[in-house]
């Protein structure tokens, strides 16, 4: 079994563990792994764009902002630019900030008909420790990952 074989499993297996309708969850580290090994693996950062000015972006992600802000007013056009920009073939893997939204538009994908759907555990930013700050304990920044300001 290669290395893909065994990161896709491993988040499927957490996907039955967790009653998750799409295909998986994956960690950040196995996101990375996947979309530096297979060229059909789309990343599909959805946090805002204030986010991604303001906190980093991953380069090489696809964004399409599940919610506008000021505000985090839902963006009523998110399945439609996801079908205009990720054909329902790929596999795509759903990041945010801590793992909330993008398990979201990973539900819709799945809705959408988007077999291969996934949500990347943790975000980009992970979890907050007792003191509120992030990048600490877990996410995309945390683990090393490269980022852009």
């Amino acid at each position: 079994m290669s290395n893909v074989e065994n990161i896709l499993g491993s988040a499927q297996t957490r996907g039955t563990q967790n009653n998750l309708p799409y295909a998986g969850a994956l960690t950040p580290e196995e996101t990375y792994q996947l979309i530096s090994e297979v060229q059909s693996v789309v990343l599909v950062d959805v946090r805002s764009r204030a986010e991604l000015e303001l906190v980093g972006r991953v380069p090489l992600a696809t964004h399409i902002e599940w919610a506008f802000y000021p505000g985090m007013v839902a963006n009523p056009d998110f399945g439609a630019q996801l079908q205009a920009q990720v054909d329902k073939e790929s596999t795509i893997v759903f990041m945010c900030r801590t793992g909330g939204r993008s398990h979201n538009a990973a539900l819709l994908a799945q809705q959408l008909g988007y077999g291969k759907a996934y949500n990347m555990l943790e975000g980009f930013e992970g979890e907050a420790n007792e003191h509120k700050q992030r990048t600490l304990i877990n996410g995309w920044k945390h683990a090393g990952l490269p980022w852009t300001n």
